[in-house]
C-alpha cells in the first residue's frame, strides 16, 4: 500500500452525518426509500475502491443488499467491513465504533 487507506461509510444521510462530522471523507449516501435500488451499487463502489481500508455500514442495511453483494460484504477481508447495530443511546454507538475501528472518533481533547 503506497497510500494510507481511508474509512468509508455507506448508508442513509442520517447514519453517515456523524462520521462526516468526525472527519470521515468517503461516504455513500443512500436515502432510506432508495436502499432497495441503490444500496448494492454504493456498497460495491466502496468495496472495489483500493483507497478504502474500512467500510462501515448499519446492520439493518444488510437486508437491502442482493445475495451476491451481501456475501461480498460479509466475506470481504480488504477492505474490512464493520457493521454497527442500533444500540440504544449515543454511548452504545460510540462504543461500537471505537471497538470496530480502534479509534474513539468522538474523543474530547481534554481526555487523558
Amino acid at each position: 500500500m503506497s497510500q494510507s487507506q481511508e474509512i468509508a461509510v455507506v448508508g442513509s444521510p442520517e447514519f453517515t452525518t456523524g462520521f462526516r462530522l468526525a472527519g470521515v471523507r468517503r461516504f455513500e449516501n443512500v436515502a432510506e426509500d432508495e436502499k432497495g435500488e441503490k444500496l448494492d451499487g454504493a456498497a460495491t463502489a466502496v468495496l472495489e475502491d483500493d483507497g478504502i481500508g474500512i467500510v462501515v455500514m448499519h446492520d439493518d442495511d444488510l437486508d437491502y443488499l442482493s445475495r451476491n453483494v451481501r456475501t461480498e460484504v460479509e466475506t470481504s477481508v480488504e477492505p474490512v467491513v464493520v457493521t454497527i447495530g442500533s444500540a440504544a443511546g449515543g454511548g452504545g454507538l460510540r462504543a461500537q465504533i471505537k471497538r470496530a475501528i480502534g479509534i474513539d472518533l468522538m474523543a474530547e481533547e481534554d481526555e487523558d
